[in-house]
Order: C-alpha cells, then structure tokens, then sequence
C-alpha cells in the first residue's frame, strides 16, 4: 500500500510504486511552470538584443522569481480565465511588476507549451540513456563471467543445439545496443518549436519588427541557444508537428519490446530453474505456497512494457489526426501519453537495472538439462566417427533414427532417463564403446564460436560505448515493492 495521505483520490501507481522521484520531476508542475518562465526571460533577453526596448532591469525581474511559482494566483486565474498560458502570465506580471507588459510578448501560447514540452521530453530521454548504459553494463559483466558455460539453445521453444549463458545475454545487450542507437538519434534530432506565432508564420514578430526578416531569424535561434538546443523547426504549424511525439514514444516502445524480451526469456529460464531473478530473504514468492520464488520483478517490467508498447500508438493517432496548422483534441492525450510514456520507461529500466545486479545462474542445473538433451545432439559427431571406420552413412544414419526415437519413447513416455549412448553402444554397426561415446559427450565441443563471440562482441563494440559514458555508471535504483 502507498505512503499517499488521501486515500480516497484515485494515485497513478506510476507515481506511488514505479517511477523514480528524477523522473517524476522532470514531468511536475515545477519543472514545467519553471521551463515556462525560462523561455520567457529567453524570449525577453533574445527581443532585447534585437533592438525591443526590453531593459535589464525588467528581465533582472523576470530572473528574480523565475523558481518561486505563485500558484494560487494562477489558478485563481484560471478559475476566471480558462486558460492555463495567460494564467500564468498573469500571475508572473504580479511577481514582476515593472516586467510585465513585455511578459509573452510577441508569443503565443505554444511558444512556452511546446517548447517546455520539448525540453521536457530531452530531459527524460537523457535520464532513460543514462539507465539504459547502466543495464547494458550489468549484463556485458554478466556476459563476460559466463561466456563459456554452455546451456541449452532453442527454436521454437525445443532444444536445438548448445550456446553459452553469455552468449544468450549478448543477445538482450544486442537489441539494448540498437535502443542506445536509437535513443541517441533521437536525443540530437530533437528540434525546439521555437517562435513561430499563432499559425506558424511569425506574423506577430514581423509586427514587432517591422519586417525585419533577419532579426526574428536571430531571435528564434537565440532562444534556443539560451535553452541548449542547436536547432529549430524550420517550419510548423502553431504547434511543431506531433509527429516528433510519435518518435520519441517509439523510441520508447523499442526499448520496452528490448526489455519484454529479456523478461519473458529470464522468466522461463527461472521456469526450467536455469536461472532467477534476486529473491531477498524475507520476500514473499507466494500467499498460498510458501516454497515459490516467483518472478515477480520480470514480471513487472514484461507488464509495463506491455502499457509502452500500447501507448505509444497515442502519438501515432494524435499525429495522424492534426489538422491545417492545429487541433487541440492533441492536448488530453498528450498530458497523459507522453508523460506516462517516460515514467513508466522509467519504471521498467529501473527494474531492469535492479535484476541485472543479482542475477542468480544455477550451472549444475545447467548441465544436467544440456547432458540430458546432449546424445541427440551428438549423434551426428558420432555418425561422422563410424563412417570414417568404414560404415555405410545412409544405414548409420536410419540405424541413428530409430535409436532416437526409442530413446525419446523413454523420455517422454515412460519418465526414464536418456539411453540413447547405451543403444548406439550396444548396436554393432557403429563399433564404439559407451566410453567412445561419453568422450564426444563434451558440452565445450558443442558451443560452436559462443564464446568468442562473446569477447570480440564486448571488446569490440559494447567496452568502447561503456567507457566513452564511464561517468554515467554504477547507479544502484531503489524499487518500490
């Protein structure tokens, strides 16, 4: 049960049980109502240096109570109002008494809507960076110390051949490495919308400045210098296009599908008793049966993921469904579609972080399910052995068959153990010994290159990225139940 004071209002969980405090700021009041101002005084200072009779004691004004929102005056305007942009200008003009006729000058609500949005979504996309080069560390760890121990390989979910535990682990940093791709584009492609009027023509900076192209070209990139972006939109509506929006939670469902992948493989290796999820002591896997360990963290993040996936169809719709040069049935949806987009991400990578730091791998386990399942996978060794004595590949190879599937008949159907080594033994026309057999029976020789693969794939390509972002890890997230 959360910590929340009123129990009788509904809480997002994302709030109370999921989303990291960092988080949650980035999307808060405060952040938003403080980025508003910023861009205010932005504006001021760029109108200013392009001639606007706009004095440093007026923006030293706007500066002074640029962090101490005065939200009851604001919301007592918008009760009057109904509108949360002049509201807020309003309240600011109180604060700032001298400064207040140039407030918003030349801007339409947008402007700091937009923008603020915008900063906001660079804000959380630079904290889900930082988290996802966490998980990739702890797993290229993890990677590394068990780059050689082989473990069953599937298709279709039955065994195939051997690959190693590391070696299945390079295969989550993989896909997390492309959403590290995909993030960091995303991250350099974010354009602000800058200071484009009412329908995105600049017609009210061209009053302001009687024309003059040049200088609303300087103000607008001086803006965005000021909020430390390199670009702008070159074009828009009154709203940059809500395309960027569908980017940026596609960009967030990648990572989502990433670690639903891992979840759903960790939680059917815990399944098979391969490998756990950490279980601390005096955690509960189970209200009826007291033995259970159950995967109750993967399973979380293959849930969350779930609602990522779902939500990022949002953007798409809502940009799909703009119309001219702005609707405004963007609005709702975006309050909740973006925001909760970004803290539930949030939520998954911290899980994923806090999993990937105690990952329990049981290797007796291991081997004893790949001995089991190894004399199928060995007989093509031994058949290539018993031709090079003489023997005739193609009746080998029948003679092979019909052991296999007796042997499987026992397996499967009368809970024995695997005797297909003692059924080649004793057959005569393969002339070995069960110890001939058991020799071949190395699950090393079966691993293929899984363990190269697993140190060039870390020095190569996942060490060089670690280390250029060194500063950035060895976070340690707390989660909540």
């Amino acid at each position: 049960m959360s910590q929340h004071t009123d129990t009788s209002q509904y809480v997002s969980p994302l709030s109370t049980r999921y989303a990291s405090s960092e988080m949650q700021f980035v999307f808060s009041q405060d952040n938003k109502f403080r980025t508003w101002r910023k861009l205010w005084i932005a504006l001021a200072r760029a109108e200013q240096r392009q001639g606007l009779p706009i004095t440093d004691t007026q923006i030293a004004e706007m500066e002074a109570h640029a962090e101490d929102i005065n939200y009851p005056d604001a919301l007592r305007r918008e009760a009057e109002v109904r509108h949360d942009v002049m509201s807020h200008v309003y309240a600011y003009g109180l604060q700032c008494p001298t400064a207040a006729g140039i407030i918003h000058l030349g801007a339409t609500s947008c402007y700091v809507g937009d923008n603020a949005d915008v900063i906001a979504m660079k804000q959380g996309l630079t904290i889900l960076r930082r988290k996802l080069l966490n998980v990739i560390s702890l797993l290229a760890d993890f990677a590394d110390a068990y780059r050689g121990l082989p473990a069953l390989a599937y298709t279709h979910l039955q065994p195939a051949q051997l690959t190693t535990v590391g070696k299945r682990a390079t295969l989550w940093i993989h896909e997390l490495m492309m959403d590290l791709e995909e993030l960091d584009h995303r991250i350099n492609s974010l354009a602000l919308l800058g200071s484009k009027g009412t329908t995105g023509t600049q017609a009210s900076f061209v009053e302001l400045f009687s024309g003059d192209s040049g200088k609303i070209k300087k103000l607008e990139h001086d803006i965005a210098t000021q909020m430390g972006f390199d670009k702008v939109a070159p074009v828009s509506g009154q709203t940059y296009s809500r395309k960027m929006d569908y980017m940026v939670l596609s960009t967030l469902s990648g990572i989502a599908q990433t670690a639903s992948k891992f979840s759903y493989d960790l939680r059917l290796l815990q399944g098979f008793k391969e490998m756990e999820e950490p279980f601390e002591k005096s955690q509960i896997g189970s209200s009826a049966m007291p033995y259970k360990r159950n995967p109750m963290r993967s399973e979380r993040i293959s849930g969350l993921a779930r609602y990522v996936m779902v939500d990022a169809l949002n953007g798409a719709i809502t940009a799909a469904s703009q119309w001219f040069e702005r609707t405004l049935d963007d609005s709702a949806n975006r309050r909740l579609s973006v925001s909760e987009a970004f803290l539930a991400s949030d939520a998954i990578l911290n899980l994923m972080m806090n999993v990937c730091d105690g990952l329990v791998v049981y290797p007796k386990v291991i081997h004893a399910r790949v001995m089991n399942e190894l004399p199928f996978m060995a007989t093509e060794n031994i058949l290539m052995d018993a031709v090079k004595r003489g023997g005739n590949r193609q009746e080998l190879h029948e003679r092979l068959r019909l052991h296999s599937q007796a042997a499987a008949s026992v397996v499967k159907e009368e809970g024995g153990p695997n005797d297909l080594l003692e059924r080649i033994a004793s057959d005569p026309a393969f002339g070995v010994t069960l110890t001939d057999c058991r020799r071949i029976l190395q699950p090393a020789n079966f691993i293929g290159r899984s363990l190269e693969q697993v140190e060039e794939y870390l020095a190569e390509v996942v060490r060089p990225v670690l280390q250029q972002n060194a500063a950035l890890l060895g976070e340690k997230p707390e989660i909540t139940v």
